[in-house]
């Protein structure tokens, strides 16, 4: 027995700093956010502040631990065994939902995931008690803390509409009193909000966080408790005089709430959530102490001791956890894949935005827009012109640089201010409030009134908000399942559902790290995507242009050649994967044009008439690429609908197609990577004996249907495969056109310097 209760406590140990690794991944941009998107200070700062946080929030939060041991179950009712059991499921499916979420760079809640897979697994194994003992289901209540249950769960939803609202209360509030020249209101109102920023900050997370650190005197405690109006007063009065100072020193207030209120967030952070990544390891070591020293059958001992209010974890694991997180923030490459989602959108400026409008957010946005009318019909003509004037952002109308924030000081200052204070306030009444829900809620609060989400972008945003949260549901939703599952395979199974766990845990957390590596090496090298800070030249915009237009016929030309042979071998699925690498290369160029306004308005005068070219062949490479996507759904459909093979000259006839598409393509290949464009007049002759050899295939098509062809169906194909490389060969013409035209325009243009 005590050789597997080792092999159990090193499990936990192992998975409690998996747990810790792949949460922090997620989690990171809560803290994080508000200062890499208002590049206020360097980067290397932000991570020390956010690391100095995490350490000290992770010795505030002793106090916490008890929502792992007996928040969400009541331990009296369960054996030895089944609490193993229910921690065991819970680490497990904890690190699987965790690692699946930073994979696909979505911020999910930590707290949501550990709260009910603890329930799932409790429930779990109060059935199979209920099942082989009574049979009374309605006793299923015992088994749970329902009240403190339903507590968590009403703070954590109600977290998600208070946070929203008072982050877009006092953003709105702030905006109009600073307005987005806000340099010009520091010496005066910047003093005052410095003093409330760092006021709040500090009572809620130094004065409130006090309170669940067992090592502070009981005495000091309750002093703080019986003047905590005092104590609110002297903090304002201090910070203000201390921004006061700060002004007159020329030092941006700002930048030093942004510094000190991620430093916050971060010790708020770690002080409400490392309960979900370490809690049930902790739970689990102290429940295997007072099994060892009652000297009990491990099925028959009730671990009632479990639910006393007096066990505390020691400071010295709070303490290692605390650098494991450091560790992993400062290494962690997930981490950046989903900070990115958030960035997205919260960014003051309209880009490539990256959720799709949906039904009900146009509704939403229709809907308010709406409101938006009939609020301004009522309201005085002067005061909305008033209004809106605070609202006038001068950055927007003015080139973007690579080191352009997202948003600016004004609003990340509020975000920390208001996140920071609304989960500490949790953490003081120990409601496991979500990081995640709150700081996301509040980051979109600000956003919405600061007027991010204006209609250029407005459905897109609302979209990625649904798409955000209607994650955190789904993470409820298989927390629950996948703790129930796996505790009831633990409780049949034994040690080999234990070990056969542990193998599919580690193998699907080498497959995501691989897989995620492999994706972000992908996004590395994409060259499709244009920046909008990557071109301002004439000669960027030639390079910029040679460089995408070679990929795409690279690429076009390998397409083409697959789809045929796919066809040819009625290989469904050569053509399915074929179709799905053109629609994303579609969708790649889609996005580049996306990026089109901000490229103009980057581009410096003397190159700005030149980028008529460049947008052009954007235009004739989009037409290339979607006569391909044409050709690839029409071979799917034909053989995933078991029509008759192509014939064996039909075959043969598109084969040769391709290969003198693909000599061709080689040609233009070479011409555009490397940049030598003298010979572009034979290049472009050779459309000619391409479209001659295509127009012989139709004739000799339309004899064959007069006298031996009896597939309708294999006929349309052909055919349409025909026209459509008859157009593809069409616009690639166009293109070497336009390309002539703009070496043209270049030697004008040096003329003319």
């Amino acid at each position: 027995m005590d050789n597997y209760l080792y092999l159990v406590i090193v499990t936990l140990i192992t998975l409690g700093v998996i747990d810790l690794m792949v949460g922090v991944s997620n989690d990171a941009v809560n803290f994080l956010n508000s200062a890499i998107g208002s590049k206020a200070i360097p980067f290397r700062l932000i991570m020390i502040l956010a690391s100095a946080g995490i350490l000290c929030g992770a010795v505030f939060s002793s106090g916490m631990m008890e929502i792992a041991r007996s928040g969400i179950y009541i331990p009296s009712m369960f054996s030895f065994n089944d609490v193993l059991i229910i921690f065991l499921a819970v680490m497990i499916t904890d690190i699987i939902l965790l690692d699946i979420f930073n994979y696909f760079g979505l911020p999910t809640s930590t707290t949501v995931s550990i709260v009910f897979e603890l329930l799932g697994g409790a429930v779990c194994l109060g059935l199979y008690k209920i099942a082989t003992t009574t049979g009374d289901w309605s006793t299923l209540s015992q088994y749970i803390n329902t009240e403190k249950a339903s507590e968590i769960v009403v703070s954590i939803l109600l977290s998600v509409i208070l946070s929203f609202t008072v982050g877009m209360a006092v953003q709105y509030v702030s905006r109009l009193i600073f307005t987005f020249q806000f340099e010009k209101k520091m010496k005066s109102f910047g003093v005052f909000f410095g003093g409330i920023a760092l006021a709040a900050i500090s009572y809620f997370i130094i004065i409130k966080g006090l309170k669940t650190v067992t090592f502070i005197d009981k005495s000091v405690k309750d002093w703080i408790n019986t003047h905590e109006l005092l104590l609110i007063a002297g903090s304002f009065v201090l910070f203000t005089v201390f921004s006061f100072i700060l002004t007159r020193l020329k030092i941006n207030i700002l930048k030093v709430i942004i510094g000190i209120g991620t430093f916050a967030l971060a010790l708020s952070f770690a002080g409400n959530d490392l309960v979900n990544f370490i809690g049930v390891p902790v739970a689990a070591i102290q429940a295997i102490g007072f099994f060892q020293a009652s000297g009990g059958n491990p099925d028959t001992y009730m671990m009632g001791e479990l639910g006393s209010a007096d066990i505390v974890a020691p400071v010295w694991i709070l303490f290692i956890s605390g650098a494991i997180m450091i560790l992993t923030l400062w290494t962690s490459k997930k981490a950046k894949t989903v900070i990115e989602t958030e960035m997205s959108l919260t960014s003051q400026d309209a880009s490539t935005e990256k959720f799709q409008p949906n039904t009900l957010s146009r509704w939403i946005v229709r809907s308010f827009m709406n409101i938006g009318n009939a609020i301004g019909y009522l309201m005085p003509r002067a005061l909305q012109a008033r209004l809106d004037r605070s609202f006038e952002n001068e950055r927007s109308t003015k080139k973007k640089s690579q080191d352009e924030p997202m948003f600016d000081m004004v609003r990340a200052s509020v975000n920390l201010m208001v996140a920071s204070s609304l989960i500490a306030l949790g953490t003081s009444m120990k409601l496991p409030l979500s990081t995640t829900y709150v700081t996301f809620m509040v980051a979109m609060g600000t956003a919405f009134a600061d007027r991010a989400w204006d209609r250029e972008s407005a459905v897109y945003r609302v979209s990625g908000v649904f798409h955000v949260i209607g994650g955190w549901f789904f993470t409820a939703a298989c927390a629950f399942t996948g703790a129930f599952i796996i505790a009831y395979l633990l409780k049949i199974g034994g040690i080999m559902t234990f070990v056969g766990a542990l193998v599919l845990l580690a193998i699907l957390l080498v497959f995501n790290a691989k897989s995620h590596k492999k994706k972000v090496a992908e996004q590395a090298k994409r060259k499709l995507k244009l920046g909008k800070e990557d071109i301002h030249t004439l000669q960027q915009v030639t390079e910029a242009s040679s460089n995408q237009i070679s990929e795409v016929f690279a690429k076009s030309n390998i397409f083409y050649k697959e789809i045929v042979d796919g066809l040819i071998k009625n290989d469904l699925t050569s053509l399915s994967m074929n179709k799905k690498l053109i629609k994303k290369f579609l969708r790649d160029l889609d996005s580049t044009n996306e990026n089109l306004y901000s490229f103009i308005r980057n581009l410096d005068d003397s190159s700005a008439k030149g980028s008529r070219f460049y947008i052009m062949s954007l235009g004739y490479l989009q037409d290339i690429v979607e006569n391909l996507y044409v050709i690839a759904t029409n071979a799917h459909n034909h053989v995933d609908n078991n029509h008759k093979s192509l014939k064996d000259y039909q075959g043969n006839d598109l084969r040769l197609v391709g290969d003198e598409l693909g000599n061709w393509y080689a040609e233009v290949y070479n011409m555009y990577k490397r940049r030598e464009f003298l010979k572009i007049d034979n290049t472009m002759k050779q459309r000619d004996q391409l479209q001659k050899v295509i127009n012989n295939l139709v004739d000799k098509q339309i004899d064959h249907i007069r006298t031996t062809e009896n597939s309708p169906k294999n006929t349309k194909l052909y055919f349409s495969i025909l026209l459509e490389t008859n157009e593809l060969i069409s616009s690639t013409f166009k293109l070497l056109r336009l390309n002539k035209e703009f070496e043209e325009f270049k030697i004008d243009n040096k003329k003319i310097k």
